[in-house]
């Protein structure tokens, strides 16, 4: 099927003179998770991980992605004629790199302006043209004039999030950005990620599969603020809530207020890292402020309102988390047992809960080899059995009305091997480091990563992704700016109120998948800092077991030791009086001390 979608792309490019298109994984909104109309990426190439951008010539093409999705990409690339490309690999040519190979001087390549922020579009137009390519944007995007059956906009309701789990009024957030805009003299300000819109408008939607949010975009001036969304999504209660703060108009309408707006010559605030360039050239004639929005930064430092919700909910789907491993441990004795079978009986559980919406993102539910797949995602014809031997990765969260969870687990399904044992405690001695490590306030994620590698470097292992990420109050599970990871967050300093995830993992390519998480968020540590030092550290707020059969007791040292164990001593104390019969005596051993 790709190949023949590839094929009609082709044909597109050369009634428009072009050599090559672009076809990047986000959207307008440069959005990870893609609403279902603007997932061109997947529908083209067939491969629908989270991050990938495939480039298309008039003879070859390829995708380029992480080392997360190698193993999935290779699969789901097959027959569609798109090669796959290993970012960060020896011997793997960027994407322009490859176009210099491919394309002779004066070729033209083509991408819709739309769905490359500015400040990506501009390097990219500047790299090739120095290679003596030619680089046009189109508005029309040459996916879409061959994708017959595509979506149109979303029509579901746009809700209110409740002031009680919001914390902070949309009129007291508006004055906080405005007195940022008053302090780089700017008279407006351009918002186009979804989930910084909804948090700035305590609004929540369903556009976008796992993330409560809708397709709008929002224009924010000194004196007005504008919601630009589908209409017929807006109900009384959303034009109340709004009201005396925010004018709605047509989605469609946004580009001509830009123009407007542009051309009243005033000073104009975008974020070129998340703006897209069709936006940020409507404004080559004005005067721009190119800056993170302030947004960003307000939304990833939780109230007391957004912390104490994390933490509700944490503990609500700790009871689910547990009522399922109970379940499970039966379940695959009993046989009858696969991934989907798996993944949908703990999504059940879920749903018995409180207050719950729904997954935050597609579970990783991972048997033996399919562990080793990073992101693994269980498809009918890849689903298999779950037996009686062997470790078993489950990666699952949910959205709840106050909170986002994001966990996972990895259980011995049967006896684990000296081997499991050895690097499943490797990996959680990694967990516990970064649990244990108190830091200067100043600190970027980055510089805190090695922490959870190093007993796996001990061992001469490592593993292929970020040790934790942001997340969001009931919005996306992945959100910055935040983050622990070698390659993100540099210049983000760690601060209270940031919610991340902790989940450093290992990977036996064809064999298994280890990997732990938990999040956490950044509290003061009191009683570190000295001399006028401030020192911070992480709280968890994930209960659940961590399987005690796959640890190797003689590797931790006393602290980590005492970690665990009044880690499992907190978990018995919450879940315990919430549940009972054979779960709660399944809590007890599961939380016994070491």
């Amino acid at each position: 099927m790709s190949a023949q979608r590839v094929a009609a792309l082709r044909e597109e490019m050369k009634k428009q003179g072009l050599s090559a298109w672009l076809v990047p994984s986000t959207d307008a909104h440069q959005s990870e998770y893609v609403p279902e109309l603007w997932q061109r990426r997947a529908w083209i190439s067939g491969f629908n991980g989270s991050a990938g951008d495939v480039l298309i010539t008039l003879n070859d093409a390829g995708l380029w992605t992480d080392g997360r999705y190698f193993v999935q990409a290779g699969q789901q690339l097959a027959g569609s004629g798109i090669r796959l490309m290993k970012m960060g690999q020896p011997g793997t040519p960027d994407m322009v790199t490859f176009l210099s190979e491919q394309l002779r001087e004066g070729d033209v390549v083509g991408i819709d302006p739309k769905t490359m922020p500015h400040k990506q579009a501009v390097a990219f137009k500047q790299e090739a043209e120095q290679l003596g390519l030619k680089v046009r944007f189109l508005e029309k995007n040459l996916v879409d004039a061959v994708w017959t059956e595509q979506p149109g906009l979303p029509d579901d309701a746009i809700r209110v999030h409740p002031l009680k789990f919001a914390g902070e009024s949309v009129a007291d957030k508006l004055q906080r950005l405005r007195q940022a805009m008053d302090a780089k003299n700017c008279r407006a300000h351009v918002i186009t990620m979804l989930d910084a819109i909804a948090w700035l408008y305590n609004l929540r939607g369903s556009d976008v599969e796992y993330n409560p949010v809708f397709i709008a975009y929002a224009l924010v001036t000194a004196d007005e603020a504008f919601l630009f969304v589908k209409k017929s999504k807006v109900n009384d209660e959303v034009r109340t809530h709004l009201e005396g703060l925010v004018t709605i108009r047509e989605y469609e309408d946004f580009g001509a207020a830009l123009e407007t707006l542009a051309a009243t010559g005033q000073r104009i605030w975008i974020d070129e890292a998340t703006t897209n360039h069709w936006i940020a050239h409507k404004f080559k004639n004005s005067p721009v402020v190119n800056a993170p929005s302030p947004v960003i930064m307000f939304k990833a430092l939780k109230n007391k309102a957004e912390l104490d919700g994390y933490r509700a909910c944490h503990i609500r789907d700790g009871v689910a988390m547990v009522k399922y491993l109970h379940w499970l441990e039966g379940a695959v004795k009993e046989g009858g047992v696969t991934e989907i079978s798996s993944q949908e009986k703990l999504e059940a559980f879920r749903r018995e809960q409180e207050m719950y919406v729904g997954p935050s993102f597609g579970s990783i539910s991972s048997y033996k080899i399919h562990g080793a797949i990073i992101h693994y995602s269980a498809t009918p014809e890849s689903d298999i059995p779950l037996e009686a031997e062997s470790i078993y990765l489950i990666d699952s969260g949910g959205q709840y009305l106050d909170g986002t969870t994001d966990i996972t687990r990895t259980v011995a399904l049967g006896p684990p091997t000296a081997e499991q044992k050895q690097r499943f405690t490797a990996v959680l001695m990694g967990h516990i480091d970064l649990m244990l490590t108190s830091f200067v306030e100043g600190t970027t994620g980055p510089a805190l990563d090695v922490i959870a590698r190093r007993p796996l470097w001990n061992l001469g292992l490592n593993f292929n992704h970020g040790t934790g990420h942001g997340v969001g109050a009931h919005l996306g599970v992945h959100e910055g700016p935040q983050a622990i990871n070698p390659t993100r967050g540099f210049g983000v300093a760690l601060q209270e109120g940031m919610i991340l995830s902790n989940e450093p993992g290992y990977y036996k390519d064809g064999e298994y998948g280890i990997r732990l998480e938990n999040l956490i968020n950044v509290v003061a540590d009191g009683d570190h800092g000295q001399e006028g030092f401030k020192f911070l550290r992480f709280e968890y707020a994930t209960l659940c077991p961590i399987d005690l059969r796959c640890v190797e007791k003689s590797m931790l040292s006393d602290r980590q030791l005492n970690w665990l164990n009044d880690y499992h001593k907190n978990v018995w104390e919450k879940l315990s009086p919430l549940v009972d019969g054979g779960v709660k005596e399944w809590l007890r051993e599961a939380t016994r001390a070491l």
